[in-house]
């Protein structure tokens, strides 16, 4: 039950209300509103923060906190493979109001769109306590404590280079059991992104991908889930020699 709601005005404003206890930062409103009863009763909307804007600069594409994940989709400058992931994130009667600071704040395991921002070599700039900072995105899932308590102003990543992507679900259009996204700089270096196989979604090397042991869930075991991740980067993997999909 929201027992106060807040829309700050500025980011001082903001940044005080995230570190009350109870405090639920509505950065979308889909995580909240699907809990029967969320934890927290204090809700503080960002959305007037003016974080919902998009922008090149230099080699990277800085994407606000509160685009949904709509506008990212259809945004003209940016990297068509990262375009589709948050196409495929969430459906179409979601997409225009579910956020891309959402999906960093959800941190799912399955999330095509935030494996998409790994390969991508993707960081995220969190304010807390009267201080920017900025985080490797895969170490923000890892540790979530990097942005607990703190406002999620934006994602940067990489623009350009080539990307190609690999899934298996068990329909076309369910979320993929393992999915492996593989991005190729212009200077030829390849970063690798996988969902499925850990509690959050992980980078990797091609040679550590031998050294995956995933988790066994309904959907696969331990080893069908390993089977997978090295059949997808395979394929990934000739997708980007040869310059994409």
């Amino acid at each position: 039950m929201i027992t106060q709601y807040h829309r700050p005005a500025t980011m001082g404003e903001a940044v005080s209300l995230v570190g009350t206890p109870g405090v639920h930062v509505i950065v979308e409103g889909t995580a909240l509103n699907s809990t029967a009863k969320p934890d927290a009763t204090v809700a503080v909307d960002l959305q007037s923060l003016g974080l919902n804007e998009i922008e090149t600069i230099g080699g990277a594409l800085q994407i606000g906190s509160m685009t949904t994940l709509g506008d990212l989709a259809s945004f003209s400058l940016a990297p068509p493979m990262i375009s589709e992931l948050a196409r495929r994130e969430q459906p179409s009667t979601i997409r225009n109001v579910a956020t891309i600071g959402g999906v960093v704040a959800t941190n799912d395991p399955e999330s095509e769109l935030l494996a998409g921002l790994i390969a991508f070599n993707a960081s995220v700039t969190v304010a807390r306590a009267a201080s920017i900072h900025d985080h490797p995105l895969e170490a923000a899932l890892q540790n979530p404590g990097l942005i607990d308590d703190s406002v999620i102003i934006d994602i940067s990543i990489e623009n350009g280079g080539t990307a190609a992507a690999h899934r298996t679900g068990r329909t076309p259009m369910d979320r993929p059991i393992v999915m492996v996204v593989g991005h190729m700089d212009s200077a030829g270096q390849i970063r690798l992104a996988i969902t499925g196989v850990d509690s959050h979604v992980i980078a990797v090397s091609p040679a550590q991908v031998d050294a995956l042991t995933p988790p066994t869930d309904f959907r696969g075991t331990s080893q069908y889930r390993k089977a997978l991740a090295k059949v997808l980067t395979k394929r990934v993997l000739a997708d980007l020699s040869e310059g994409g999909p």
